[in-house]
């Protein structure tokens, strides 16, 4: 199980997340909320990667990544 798993998180297909997911993706260690509140902490403390999602409609409210955004994290923080 703990095989299959691992090849879940190293082929990360560029498509719609909800946030909690991409979250934990990024900090599987992390509660949800937690996970949540540290990719957000990263976004904002990048701002080529806050303006570029900030122009593809991106709020900070909203409960999924569209699969641009999901393209633009992928770009500037790499694949979780």
């Amino acid at each position: 199980m703990n095989y299959l798993l691992n090849i879940f998180y190293l082929m990360w297909p560029v498509q719609s997340y909800n946030k909690f997911a991409l979250s934990l993706a990024y900090f599987p260690d992390s509660s949800c909320r937690t996970a949540i509140r540290h990719l957000n902490r990263w976004i904002q403390n990048n701002p080529d990667l806050s303006d570029a999602l900030e122009k593809s409609g991106y709020n900070k409210m909203q409960h999924h990544f569209t699969a641009r955004q999901t393209a633009l994290i992928f770009e500037y923080l790499g694949e979780p």
